[in-house]
C-alpha cells in the first residue's frame, strides 16, 4: 500500500508554514528526492503551460518550489510541456501565464521542440502499437509530473495520467500529422453535416490546431486534426460529430502514459497533484470554469496510479459547490461521471492492469 502525503488546502493561521505553498515545501522533503534524483540528472518538470483566456493551472510559485527541491538534492531542472499552438505562440502562453525563467528559476523548454515534431519512438499497447514521446522527456534522466486535476470532456478526468498520456506524446509527427490525434480516437474522424450547419464560425475559432477553415463550406483537415472535440462541443447546430469510444481512448490513454515512463529507469518519476480548483473541463480550454468542488489541497506520491486513485476518490467524495455546474448533478451519480458523461476511473483501472502501479494507498497528513 503506497503512502500518499496530503497537504490540506485549510490555511488556519496567519502564519507561512500554514500557505500552501510551505506545505509544499513540507512535503518535498519527507519525499526525499534524493531517492529519485541523482546529482547532476537532467529533471523535466512536466506541467501544462495553460491557454489564453485559461488561468486555473499550477501557479508559478509552486513550479519554483519544485525546481527548489530538485536543485537542493542536486538535480538540474528544467520546466516543460509539448507543443499545443504553434511552438513560440505556446511558449508567450506560458509567459502570458507567469511561466518563464524569472518566475520558476529554470530554463523553460518545449520538450518536442518549436515545430513539435522532435521525439523518439517507443512501442506501445495492443491499441496503439508504438507512440511517440518528446526527445526532452525522453533523453531527461528523471521527472516530476506536476498535474492540475481537473474534468476532461473525454476521459471523465485528467490526471497525471492523462498528463502525460497527451502531454509527453509532440505535438506533430516529422510529416506534420496530429500524434495526439491519434491517441485521442484510433479508427474514427470528424465529420461535418452541411445541411446543419449555419456557417457560424464557432468551430473554426475554437480550433487551436488549423484543422479547420470556411468559406461557402466547412473543410476539416483530417491530417492536423486532434481529435480533440472542442469544435464538437461548441457546435450548437450539432453538425459536427466524432465518434469516440469511451473505453478504447482512456485504454490508449494509459498505453501512452506507460510508453512516457518505460523511458525512465526504475524509482526515477514523482508525481505531484493538486486538487484545487477543480473544474468540469481540462486547462487547454480557451476559458476557466468556476470550482465544482472546494479547493482540496495537494498530494504527492512515486505511483502513479495510486495518485491519481486517491486524486479521483477525493474529488468523488467532496462536496459540490453552489453556482458551478455540479450544483444540480444527480447526487446519486458519480461527481465527474455528472459533468462529462464519462468513467473517470477506466484508464486508472488500466494503468493498474499494466503494472503502472498499484490502487491501494493510504493517506499521510502532513499537517
Amino acid at each position: 500500500m503506497k503512502n500518499i502525503y496530503f497537504a490540506s488546502a485549510r490555511s488556519m493561521d496567519f502564519s507561512y508554514q500554514t500557505s500552501m505553498v510551505a506545505k509544499l515545501e513540507r512535503m518535498l522533503k519527507k519525499m526525499d528526492l534524493s531517492r529519485h534524483i541523482t546529482k547532476d540528472d537532467y529533471v523535466a518538470i512536466k506541467t501544462h503551460f495553460g491557454s489564453e483566456g485559461g488561468h486555473r493551472i499550477v501557479r508559478p510559485i509552486f513550479l519554483r518550489k519544485v525546481v527548489e527541491a530538485v536543485s537542493s538534492v542536486g538535480g538540474r531542472p528544467f520546466v516543460t510541456d509539448t507543443v499545443r499552438l504553434e511552438g513560440l505562440e505556446y511558449l508567450e502562453t506560458a509567459n502570458m501565464e507567469g511561466i518563464n525563467y524569472l518566475s520558476v528559476g529554470c530554463p523553460v523548454v518545449l520538450a518536442d521542440g518549436i515545430s513539435g515534431k522532435n521525439y523518439q519512438k517507443m512501442k506501445a499497447g495492443q491499441l496503439l502499437g508504438e507512440v511517440k514521446i518528446a526527445s526532452e522527456i525522453f533523453d531527461a534522466d528523471a521527472m516530476v509530473v506536476v498535474t492540475h486535476c481537473k474534468g476532461h470532456i473525454q476521459a471523465g478526468y485528467g490526471g497525471a495520467i492523462k498528463n502525460l498520456a497527451m502531454g509527453a506524446v509532440p505535438g506533430n509527427t516529422r510529416s506534420g500529422k496530429s500524434e495526439r490525434g491519434r491517441i485521442h480516437s484510433i479508427d474514427t474522424q470528424l465529420s461535418w453535416d452541411e445541411e446543419k450547419c449555419e456557417l457560424c464560425g464557432d468551430c473554426v475559432e475554437v480550433c487551436d490546431h488549423d484543422a479547420m477553415t470556411m468559406g461557402d463550406k466547412i473543410e476539416i483537415d483530417h491530417f492536423m486534426c486532434h481529435k480533440c472535440r472542442r469544435c464538437v462541443e461548441v457546435c450548437e447546430q450539432e453538425a459536427l460529430h466524432l465518434p469516440i469510444v469511451q473505453d478504447e481512448f482512456q485504454l490508449a490513454m494509459a498505453e501512452a502514459a506507460k510508453a512516457a515512463l518505460d523511458t525512465f529507469k526504475p524509482n526515477k518519476v514523482i508525481y505531484i497533484n493538486f486538487i484545487m480548483e477543480v473544474m468540469p473541463h481540462c486547462d487547454c480550454h480557451p476559458h476557466s470554469d468556476v470550482p465544482v468542488i472546494n479547493d482540496q489541497g495537494i498530494i504527492i506520491c512515486d505511483d502513479i496510479v495510486a495518485i491519481d486513485q486517491a486524486s479521483l476518490d477525493i474529488i468523488e467524495n467532496a462536496g459540490r459547490l453552489p453556482d458551478s455546474k455540479a450544483e444540480n448533478l444527480n447526487p446519486k451519480e458519480g461527481l465527474l461521471f455528472g459533468l462529462t458523461g464519462r468513467d473517470p476511473y477506466v484508464h486508472v483501472d488500466h494503468a493498474a492492469k499494466l503494472g503502472m502501479g498499484k490502487k491501494d494507498y493510504q493517506i499521510v497528513d502532513i499537517d
